[in-house]
Formats: structure tokens, sequence, C-alpha cells
């Protein structure tokens, strides 16, 4: 990992990303997303506080549990003068954010349990699939995966 020196108090793109681990693109996007900022030089190149690689860190291990970006950004929103999360921060965060993911791993654990039961299947109708067609109305008519034409009163006539 490439060093920068102390003296330096501001971060290009590429330094930001070769300390961060996160791609270029990764750092506009999350740039354009709000969640961290930079200004820009007179010749309009950005450059980052060294702050910023905390707060990269920060959305990075959030991602990586699964927090949505848009709760990320209200979270880093929440913090005074939008200054960098500190180690009470994340504690605090993921203690909120652990409740959030419990409830989807209970959702993925009945997810994987329903796929079981419509794995060979094919119908997709089966009274018990929950997972692609939980109305399914055509179900209770018949089995298969054909949907039969329906006629016409007019072609009913003529055939």
């Amino acid at each position: 990992m490439p060093q920068i020196p102390e003296k330096i108090h501001e971060l290009t793109v590429g330094q930001l990303s070769a300390r961060s681990g996160a791609a270029v693109s990764a750092l506009h996007f999350y740039e354009a997303k709000g969640l961290i900022s930079s200004r820009r030089t007179s010749g309009n190149q950005r450059r980052y506080g060294r702050d910023t690689l905390r707060r990269v860190a920060f959305v990075r291990a959030a991602q990586r549990v699964g927090i949505p970006l848009a709760t990320i950004r209200e979270a880093l929103a929440q913090l005074p003068e939008e200054r960098t999360p500190t180690n009470e921060d994340w504690a605090r965060l993921s203690a909120a954010w652990r409740t959030e993911l419990d409830e989807r791993i209970k959702q993925l654990g009945r997810l994987r349990d329903h796929l079981t039961d419509c794995i060979g299947c094919g119908c997709l109708s089966l009274e018990t699939c929950v997972l692609s067609n939980p109305d399914d109305r055509l179900g209770e008519q018949m089995t298969g995966s054909r949907l039969l034409p329906v006629r016409r009163p007019a072609e009913e006539t003529t055939a």
C-alpha cells in the first residue's frame, strides 16, 4: 500500500483509490451519492481530505454486511458537521443495524426453506409455492407450466 507523506493533507482520487482499495469509479459514485466529498482545484481536479480514507472504510465495511447505501448516507448525515465516523459512531450504528440484519437473516432462512419445496417441480404452481408466484389463481384450476390459449366466443362457433 503506498504511503502518503504526513505533510500532504489532501489526496488525489488515485491516491485515495490506492489507499482505500476502492476503485476510482466507486469513489466517484460515493461522491455522487453524497457519501464522501471533495473540493476542486483550479484545474478542476478532485482533492479529498485525508479523513476521507476513514469515511470510505466506513462505507465499505457497512456495504460488506449488507447495509444499503441510502441507509449509510443517512447515518453519515447525522454526524455533527459531517465529520468522519469514530469507533463510537460505528458501535452505535452497527448496534442499530443489527436488528435490520437479523430480520434479513430470518427472511433468507425462509426463502431457503421455501426454495427446497420447489426444486424439481418446474411448474411453479404448487400450492405451497410462495417464491415466484404466491398469488397463483390459475394453479387452483390446473397444473403445469403451460397456459392454454383462451378461446373467444366467436372462435368457438367457427371451430
